[in-house]
């Protein structure tokens, strides 16, 4: 059942509903739904595919990672001590709020040698 047919389908109850005293709340959730399905016909269709704005990175070694966590708990520091970039990071909650790409170049050298990493292993 599409948008259309569920407005014709309110708007018939809505006509054959009395008017009176008994039947105000319900014809008052009638109405909220036939506002929400008008204002789904004039928004613009948001399909499951659609993408959003976005970036992309160039694919480059040998795998993509991504950092996500809680906030204000040291991603920033680690992908700006880890890569060449400049992420802005500061002590309070949702200062990084876009998302910044970099690239770790990584030697022959284990990640658990690495004397920037090994504090962070450690805890």
């Amino acid at each position: 059942m599409g948008i259309l047919e569920k407005i014709a389908e309110i708007e018939k109850e809505i006509s054959r509903t009395q008017k009176n005293k008994a039947t105000e709340y319900h014809l008052g959730l009638l109405k909220a739904k036939l506002a929400k399905y008008r204002a789904q016909l004039l928004e613009p269709s948001k399909s499951a595919g659609a993408k959003g704005e976005g970036f992309d990175v160039m694919k480059s070694g040998d795998a993509r990672v991504a950092l996500i966590g809680f906030p204000s708990v040291g991603k920033s520091t680690f992908l700006s001590l880890m890569t060449s970039t400049a992420s802005e990071a500061a002590s309070y909650e949702f200062t990084t709020l876009t998302c910044i790409p970099g690239v770790i170049e990584v030697s022959r050298i284990p990640l658990e040698k690495r004397p920037c990493l090994h504090a962070m292993v450690t805890c």
